[in-house]
């Protein structure tokens, strides 16, 4: 089976043939359904597919080079790209974010579905609760295609661990969610010297396992993977997932909107605490601290205050120490490769995702 484009070209293909069978559901049910239908596929055309690439590549390092049919982990991989796109609507609401991959997010294109049709009500109320709606329908539609990609597997015991993974993922993501908007609220209670260690715990659990381990070791479940197999992909790809999110925790402030779709500076404005600011607030003098502090987490900074908060946290060294962590975790990750009991063509596309997740630049 090819990789790379390849295999986007087939989730995709896999995800639009599921969303045709459940829409003809919807469409059964009331015309009225049209509008959630038509924003479940926007959100779910597009995007890199990570998670469906490390997926896959689990698999391939599992199953090695034998000639297995690929429409389970096809199938899966859709599944865990469902799951994202709710996590997404969902983190969008809870964030407050106007934009999502540079078009509007699903409750504000509810609030304007609202709007527009002159009905009764507050708009922005609609869209929040019918943007909480269209989260938990994604939601459920994956584990309905996760169950699909395992019911082809002759294996049933690779079938129930592939699930018991898949399981562990939603726990893990959503303690994680969960930790994030914590801090976000709770810092200022918390020792200034446990803000480093809470931030690092929630790109643990909320990203790293979450975008790369959990994919890597559904795959591998789905490949009929021996023990020492998956447990090697995952000590690859712990520190390969701390590198990744570093990266977007860097690209939340730096990232040109042209390529990350999100405003400048966005997750200064929704006043993310992540390692980057807690290393930040640690190099900073007790003025400089204050003023982060200040105006961190304000949703009216303007671009002028953006810019400053973005020199203030480059001029400390906070950017730079970040990318030192990132290459460590890099360097971290190749070396438990180049000891994985798998073969060298999966070593090769593991290598290369790792690349391509933590040079990006959206």
């Amino acid at each position: 089976m090819a990789n790379g484009s390849r295999l986007v070209d087939l989730v995709q293909t896999r995800i639009e043939e599921f969303l045709a069978d459940r829409g003809s559901i919807l469409v059964d049910i009331s015309p009225d359904l049209g509008a959630p239908l038509d924003f479940s596929r926007r959100f779910l055309s597009g995007g890199k597919r990570f998670r469906a690439r490390f997926c896959h590549a689990g698999w391939r390092a599992a199953a090695g080079p034998a000639d297995l049919d690929p429409a389970p982990v096809v199938a899966a991989a859709a599944a865990l790209e469902l799951f994202h796109a709710a996590a997404l609507v969902h983190d969008d609401l809870i964030d407050n974010s106007d934009t999502r991959r540079g078009a509007p997010s699903a409750h504000r294109l509810f609030e304007r579905l609202h709007a527009d049709s002159g009905w009764n009500g507050d708009a922005a109320e609609y869209g929040r609760a019918a943007a909480i709606l269209l989260g938990d329908l994604i939601l459920g539609w994956s584990d309905e295609l996760l169950d699909e990609a395992l019911s082809l597997l002759d294996d049933r015991t690779a079938a129930r661990l592939a699930r018991a993974e898949f399981m562990r993922m939603r726990t893990e993501v959503a303690a994680g969610q969960y930790l994030d908007i914590l801090e976000e609220r709770a810092w200022s209670t918390r020792g200034e010297h446990a803000q480093r260690e809470l931030a690092e715990r929630v790109v643990v659990y909320k990203s790293a396992k979450y975008s790369i381990v959990a994919p890597l070791r559904i795959g591998a479940a789905i490949g009929g993977s021996a023990p020492i197999v998956a447990d090697a992909l995952a000590d690859f790809g712990l520190p390969l997932g701390v590198a990744f999110q570093l990266r977007d925790d860097l690209l939340g402030v730096y990232g040109d909107p042209a390529l990350t779709g999100k405003p400048a500076g966005d997750d200064l404005r929704e006043g993310k605490r992540t390692l980057l600011v807690a290393i930040a607030r640690e190099r900073l003098g007790a003025g400089q601290r204050r003023i982060l502090d200040e105006l961190l987490g304000d949703p009216a900074l303007t671009a002028g205050q953006v810019a400053t908060l973005q020199q203030t946290i480059a001029r400390c060294g906070a950017v730079d120490e970040v990318e030192t962590i990132i290459s460590a975790q890099l360097e971290r990750a190749y070396a438990a490769l180049d000891d994985a009991p798998v073969d060298d063509a999966a070593k090769a596309e593991l290598r290369a995702l790792g690349a391509s997740v933590t040079r990006r630049s959206s």
